[in-house]
């Protein structure tokens, strides 16, 4: 628009000139004057004009490089950062790799002396054993506090394969899905232990616990446990931290004087998992716990760890000492809650029991929950969470400690969950 009024004022100016000369010099001479002067005023404007459009150019160039520069920089500030941050992931990465191979170290030292003088002591007391002896009860052994009881010949076989499984480190970590409803959204495993006799049969807890527990070899169980599912835990949380892992703790352990000092030192150096790992106690062993029991589970409980009970047989709780040791979970069986409050002496029908636990502040899980028809039912009473075989059977993990106890500190790594044959 500007250039087009420049030049019709060159324009205009011009033919002025022209007709002013025409009348001194003829029209001939002025018109070639005037257009001789248009020509000479629009060279001298497009002279201007490139002059102006190359101090622009050489501004929008300066500009560019300027900006280009900073582009560099902040390119090279962020190129450090991120070899910053992946180096401090690599660092955290190795450190937490030595940390779960210290952890397999601890756990293979510890289980092979634990495990060891336990042999010692039950080979010692087999020798006292006679035909017609019946399980009677145990004394206390050793300076180790370890219990060790008497036992009847019929049961002198499971012993020793219990005792040879923990020696050889044949103690395999199961993990069944706990899911939300109603979205059956998996939110939890719950761990479960199951020995390996020599030739790979599996031993369940209903076989052994009764052998094991007298002998004073569950804090072994629950040893062995206990670092399964922290490894467990630190490849889950790799990956979310949306999943935790229910790991179950025995009545033995929680009374053992020896064995929990030590337990609870080991969590408060962990305590970076206390929002992914459940402590779970049987009702009998919350009943027996006594006032050692309660402040041990204090402890857990203020370091962080949620609680969770389990094998609840009757339902008249004591909600107040529940909560005042940190019970945020409580696993009722689905048959009870569907047909068997009254039997299991509830205070409240099926319908009222999940708002009597919401205001304590305590989530209510069915288990053994086994066909669909439970499900509705369930979601009638306001369940938060359900496991059992619905949803998904126990499945074995195995890691490089199960399978080679000698090697175990070249790699720590745990494979892909795979169903136990």
């Amino acid at each position: 628009m500007i250039k087009t009024l420049v030049t019709l004022t060159c324009l205009f100016a011009c033919a002025t000139l022209s007709a002013a000369l025409a009348l001194f010099t003829g029209w001939p001479i002025a018109i070639l004057s005037g257009a001789l002067a248009f020509l000479f005023t629009q060279q001298m404007s497009s002279g201007h004009a490139r002059r102006h459009d190359k101090r622009m150019t050489a501004r929008d160039i300066a500009s560019l490089r300027k900006i280009t520069m900073e582009f560099d920089q902040q390119l090279s500030a962020t190129t450090r950062r991120i070899d910053d941050i992946a180096n401090q992931a690599s660092a955290r990465t190795d450190a937490q790799g030595r940390k779960i191979v210290a952890e397999l170290q601890v756990l293979e030292t510890l289980m092979r002396e634990f495990a060891g003088k336990i042999s010692r002591q039950a080979r010692a007391q087999q020798g006292e054993i006679t035909p017609a002896a019946t399980m009677q009860t145990g004394r206390r052994q050793g300076t180790a506090g370890v219990y060790v009881a008497s036992i009847a010949p019929s049961e002198n076989d499971m012993l020793e394969t219990i005792r040879l499984s923990l020696e050889e480190n044949r103690v395999d970590l199961y993990l069944q899905p706990i899911v939300s409803l109603p979205q059956r959204k998996l939110r939890y495993y719950e761990a479960l232990s199951r020995l390996r006799a020599q030739d790979g049969s599996v031993i369940m807890p209903a076989q052994y616990i009764k052998v094991a527990a007298p002998a004073g070899l569950m804090s072994v169980v629950d040893n062995l446990l206990l670092f399964r599912c922290v490894q467990v835990v630190r490849r889950l949380t790799a990956k979310t931290r949306e999943i935790g892992i229910f790991c179950n703790i025995s009545g033995d352990t929680l009374a053992d004087t020896e064995f929990f000092p030590q337990f609870l030192d080991y969590m408060q150096a962990n305590r970076d998992l206390a929002g992914q790992i459940i402590f779970e106690f049987s009702q009998d062993a919350v009943l027996k716990a006594g006032a050692a029991g309660d402040t041990n589970l204090r402890r857990l409980s203020e370091m962080g760890f949620a609680l969770s009970m389990d094998h609840v047989e009757t339902l008249a709780l004591d909600f107040l000492r529940l909560k005042s040791l940190g019970f945020s979970h409580i696993k009722v069986r689905a048959s009870t809650l569907t047909r068997g409050m009254e039997g299991a002496n509830a205070a409240v029908a099926a319908e009222d029991f999940k708002k009597l636990l919401s205001r304590h502040g305590v989530n209510l899980i069915a288990e053994r929950v086994e066909d669909e028809k439970t499900v509705v039912q369930l979601l009638d009473f306001s369940v938060d969470y359900a496991q059992g075989f619905l949803f998904g059977e126990p499945r074995a993990v195995r890691d490089e400690a199960q399978r080679a106890p000698e090697s175990a500190s070249a790699s720590a790594s745990i494979h892909p969950l795979r169903k136990a044959s």
